[in-house]
């Protein structure tokens, strides 16, 4: 899960996120004792579908799951976390400098700051938002032939039935749900994988009727 070489670098952010995640309310004190099998084990499985070698941003990073953890497991994607605290943000480039990730880039600002400017071969996120919300996040920062990779719980195929008209509205592709880590870990990922149905003819920017029945519709910002 984590190659040998890195896992001193996943021992140390495991405790960084035990005692200055904690003091800094970045992780609950409870979340402690668990940190490895409910947080880093549980985020370093997504790496199993992740491309050799692609760019990744994550959405709404917090303490840096699963962006951070994918960083340390796999030294061939470049990482960029997005994170609108300062707080958060702060930590997060602490530990990029402490552990020598060259690979990471550390974001302070929201997933809608970086539509248009930006776009990335897969863009994840660890329970930001339902599926119908993230799609408007997270599909105008995905590349022609990249995916969105989020990590969900048990209720992902009612978010998918929830989210039917956003995923035409974006042109997308049927979404694929994958369970990883099953006899690994304790816990098995749900992941969600969701690409544009014609990479030549994406979604976004949307036509201007899709934007104006977006705006008559309240639309909360990603966190």
């Amino acid at each position: 899960m984590f190659p040998l070489e890195r896992l001193p670098l996943a021992e140390r952010y495991a405790e960084l996120l035990a005692t200055e995640g904690v003091v800094r309310g970045l992780i609950g004190p409870r979340e402690a004792p668990r940190l490895w099998d409910r947080h880093l084990l549980n985020s370093a499985v997504l790496a199993e579908v992740l491309p050799t070698d692609s760019t990744v941003a994550d959405l709404g990073t917090g303490a840096g799951l699963p962006g951070m953890v994918l960083a340390i497991a796999r030294p061939d994607l470049r990482l960029t976390l997005v994170e609108p605290l300062l707080r958060r943000t702060t930590f997060l480039e602490e530990v990029v400098a402490e552990l020598g990730l060259d690979n990471v880039e550390v974001v302070r600002g929201r997933a809608e700051e970086l539509h248009g400017k930006r776009t990335f071969d897969v863009v994840t996120s660890r329970a930001v938002a339902p599926l119908d919300r993230l799609l408007g996040w997270s599909m105008p920062l995905v590349a022609p032939k990249g995916a969105l990779v989020a990590m969900k719980g048990s209720s992902v195929a009612e978010e998918i039935e929830t989210a039917r008209p956003v995923l035409a509205t974006y042109k997308c592709a049927e979404p694929e749900v994958f369970v990883l880590g099953e006899g690994v870990v304790e816990r098995p990922t749900c992941a969600l994988r969701v690409a544009w149905a014609d990479p030549s003819s994406i979604g976004w920017p949307l036509t201007r009727g899709s934007q104006r029945k977006g705006r008559n519709r309240r639309r909360p910002r990603a966190h």
